[in-house]
């Protein structure tokens, strides 16, 4: 499937909007489809993570929509897209670090009134350090195992969609490998994943679709293969 096919699973089109009386998105369109991860890549002031908080309702568009699984949710709050099915990763403060990798498990599962303690087998299976550490407190934890409890935690929501802001910032090559190969365990569950990354060549490397932004809109969309062969996008974007 090309990135320019159907509407997607989940998508945001164009998207116009900013903080304050200035517009950082400019007519901007990203989007994902089930069992599929989709990548946004750009310089450093691209809006990058500007467009992934708009697809979360955490930045009102001035223009543009957000349709989830064919439904209109461009008005709805944060909360309510988790409860739609959205669930997303913030890039800094999404663990509580007080509180042990059990406990931060188990706030995500905060809207859920079911038992859960099935999901939370299949994070402990996804992320096996988590099952050995989970009375540690979360603020003990290595920054690449406190970014799998934040993954963990959005997980615990049963989400349809995953949305990951830099994961792999600040960790190091091998932990990054390990995550990437983690997304790609998710994804092939049947998840949705969206996520900005700053390892523009690794994410692509992964990615079925990817997205340049360059200062808040479209410059290049294809398939992840696609553009890491794009001698423009390499020479560019991915420094040759």
């Amino acid at each position: 499937m090309t990135a320019r096919e159907a509407r997607a699973y989940l998508e945001g089109t164009g998207m116009t909007g900013g903080y304050g009386g200035a517009d950082i998105l400019h007519e901007c369109t990203i989007g994902v489809n089930q069992g599929e991860i989709a990548v946004i890549v750009g310089p450093n002031g691209a809006g990058k993570s500007t467009a992934m908080k708009a697809v979360f309702g955490m930045l009102k568009l001035r223009s543009g929509s957000v349709i989830l699984d064919g439904r209109d949710i461009t008005a709805l709050t944060p909360q309510d897209r988790v409860s739609a099915g959205m669930g997303f990763v913030p890039q800094t403060g999404n663990v509580f670090t007080s509180m042990s990798v059990e406990e931060n498990l188990e706030m995500g599962a905060f809207i859920r009134d079911d038992d859960f303690s099935e999901t939370m087998e299949q994070v402990f299976s996804l992320f096996p350090i988590l099952k050995e550490k989970r009375r540690q407190p979360a603020g003990e934890l290595s920054g690449g195992q406190r970014q799998q409890v934040a993954v963990g935690r959005a997980l615990m929501t049963r989400p349809k969609v995953l949305m990951l802001d830099e994961p792999t910032a600040g960790v190091s090559p091998i932990v990054m490998d390990e995550l990437f190969d983690k997304i790609l365990e998710i994804a092939s569950t049947g998840l949705a994943i969206l996520m900005v990354e700053q390892n523009a060549r690794q994410a692509l490397n992964i990615a079925d679709r990817g997205y340049v932004l360059v200062q808040g809109r479209n410059r290049f969309t294809d398939t992840g293969e696609a553009l890491m062969a794009d001698p423009e996008v390499r020479q560019t974007f991915l420094g040759g």
